[in-house]
């Protein structure tokens, strides 16, 4: 019998609960946890989740909650955030929610953090939070693991002593406190593959071990699809790169819409840009042609984890591509539970 491959990172997933046109919201995060639990299933090694705050295409706005829920649908899997953005909120909150989400699933939880503030100016007033909020976030880091350690202005429960991996999330400089503080960074994958490159060498350059000296250590997130033809590949991620273009030019990400109602769109000069901007870093094609490419990507920016996201207008479609992807790298999949 041939053996499966073995793809040279861990594979995760990364779900940001788009809605589809027409649909709720309600239903985009059922949807997320019913992909949890298919993830974890195919074996990948971390389920996250993401923050966004008054989007009409995104129904995840308060991740730590829809973690709970992941993490109660599922028994292995790590379950994360990717991240909570830390400006948003107190760092002491943030510390008390992911010290209840460890008690309750031990060992299975991490703490994605962001240092991006409100998309615009009316949703920063509804959170309190200025432009400049981001500047602060080293500090902020500092005082949240602070908790954990017992070092923070207050005890805080049930936080102190126990052990969350933190994750920081490249957005501006935050790839430099990720060296700092000596944590784990993620990095999306761009459309200059050179600068990301770049820029995960400077971490690991800059990178300063913690006190329980861990070693500089990067997830490449990266947007995929894979079908039984390239054609199909590449019409999964068309739904997304729309919205995507939409918000950049319009400054607002709308619910997906299905690759056809796309295609078929008269877009200005304009949204035709950011629509080519959106597709530019993402991969797709056939499992035999995206994993090599994946492969390719991991060995140049030495990316220790892929953390694969696709948000397309069917589920069972994205549910496929990730099944497919998953055994071309010859993930493991989690055995059937018994009978009883």
């Amino acid at each position: 019998m041939t053996s499966l491959p073995v793809f040279p990172a861990q594979l995760s997933v990364l779900d940001r609960s788009l809605v589809r046109d027409g649909e709720h919201p309600s239903g985009a995060l059922r949807e997320t946890v019913e992909f949890a639990r298919a993830a974890e299933e195919l074996g990948f090694l971390r389920f996250w989740v993401s923050e966004h705050h008054a989007v009409p295409g995104i129904a995840g706005s308060a991740p730590t909650v829809l973690a709970a829920a992941v993490a109660s649908a599922t028994s292995r899997i790590r379950v994360g955030t990717g991240g909570v953005m830390l400006p948003n909120h107190q760092p002491l909150v943030v510390a008390e929610q992911f010290g209840v989400l460890e008690s309750l699933h031990p060992g299975r939880i991490d703490m994605g953090l962001g240092r991006s503030v409100g998309f615009t100016d009316g949703v920063r007033k509804a959170l309190r939070v200025g432009k400049d909020a981001a500047d602060g976030f080293s500090g902020q880091v500092a005082e949240l693991l602070g908790y954990f350690h017992g070092a923070g202005p207050v005890r805080a429960r049930p936080v102190e002593g126990l052990r969350v991996p933190a994750f920081v999330l490249a957005v501006g400089s935050a790839q430099a406190v990720a060296a700092e503080h000596g944590l784990p960074l993620v990095i999306g994958l761009s459309r200059d593959e050179a600068r990301t490159a770049e820029a995960v060498d400077a971490y690991r350059a800059a990178f300063r071990p913690g006190p329980g000296g861990a070693e500089p250590y990067v997830v490449l997130a990266v947007n995929a699809a894979v079908a039984a033809t390239a054609r199909q590949a590449e019409l999964l991620q068309i739904p997304e790169a729309w919205s995507t273009a939409v918000s950049r030019t319009r400054g607002s990400f709308v619910p997906l819409q299905p690759a056809e109602s796309v295609l078929a769109r008269e877009m200005t000069a304009k949204e035709r840009t950011a629509y080519e901007e959106a597709r530019a870093s993402q991969l797709h094609g056939r499992p035999d042609e995206v994993l090599p490419r994946l492969e390719a990507v991991v060995r140049r920016t030495r990316a220790d984890e892929v953390l694969l996201t696709l948000n397309t207008y069917d589920p069972r479609e994205r549910l496929d591509s990730y099944r497919l992807l998953a055994r071309a790298a010859g993930l493991t999949p989690a055995p059937a539970a018994a009978a009883s």
